[in-house]
């Protein structure tokens, strides 16, 4: 796919993963939306790329189909969805003889799989009226797994879960639309210096970056983004979840 001037959506394009892909798409000259529910670094951020913010829910059918209406007005249908919202717990199955909040894993679930694929198939329905490109491309869904889709750790059951789904559909997903040109990849990446990374004392960030193998640190959300723009370039990339961790193969703790 060629990317100057199509049309492509972020969720979770306020911040970490998702803005460093935003930023990178639309250096490329792809046109984009950031769906967050983060207003005001949201607006920032477009205002920063040249693009739009809407205000979505992902886990809310009506607000994605109101934020992909508000897309498609803004740069026509997008042939670019790259999921980047979710949130982390940490909790464990049974802890002091209680047992994990039902509620909690199952908010984790909702937004983290449930969100990805309600914005996957709605944004690919939309994506399947386009006319074909080279190949019969009509678009590409990125998706965002983690390392502990396959190496959840202790306190991570939720997380882990929620990834292992994403990563689980990833292949199915692809088969069903292989009809109609369009193609889903995940990528899983290992520890990046996300928001939530940044929070934490400069010596524990630099403990956990010594534990990845190469390169010896955090990963850079560009490098997430980088990986999310070659996905879109390269047609033959279909039905894959791509480990982008410096051979990072986490511990129980």
């Amino acid at each position: 796919m060629k990317l100057a001037g199509t049309a492509a959506v972020v969720t979770g394009g306020a911040s970490g993963l998702g803005e460093a892909t935003a930023r990178t798409l639309a250096a490329a000259g792809v046109k984009v939306t950031l769906f967050d529910i983060n207003e005001t670094q949201g607006q920032q951020v477009a205002a920063d790329i040249g693009g739009v913010f809407v205000k979505v829910d992902v886990t809310s059918a009506e607000s994605v189909s109101a934020g992909l209406d508000a897309a498609a007005a803004a740069h026509g249908d997008a042939r670019i969805l790259v999921n980047c919202a979710g949130i982390a717990i940490g909790e464990k199955t049974v802890n002091k003889g209680v047992a994990h909040q039902l509620e909690s894993f199952s908010k984790v679930i909702t937004i983290n799989l449930i969100g990805s694929f309600n914005c996957l198939r709605l944004a690919a329905v939309r994506m399947s009226a386009l006319a074909p490109l080279e190949d019969g491309e009509r678009g590409v869904v990125i998706n965002t797994a983690s390392v502990a889709a396959y190496e959840g750790q202790i306190g991570q059951v939720a997380y882990a879960a929620s990834k292992g789904g994403v990563v689980g559909m990833t292949l199915p997903a692809a088969r069903d639309m292989s009809n109609i040109g369009i193609r889903v990849c995940t990528i899983a990446p290992g520890l990046f210096l996300t928001p939530m990374m940044k929070g934490l004392p400069q010596n524990v960030q630099d403990a956990l970056g010594a534990n990845v193998p190469f390169p010896q640190r955090l990963g850079d959300p560009a490098e997430y983004g980088q990986l999310a723009k070659h996905i879109c370039e390269n047609v033959m990339l279909n039905g894959e979840t791509i480990r982008l961790d410096g051979a990072l193969r986490m511990a129980p703790r």
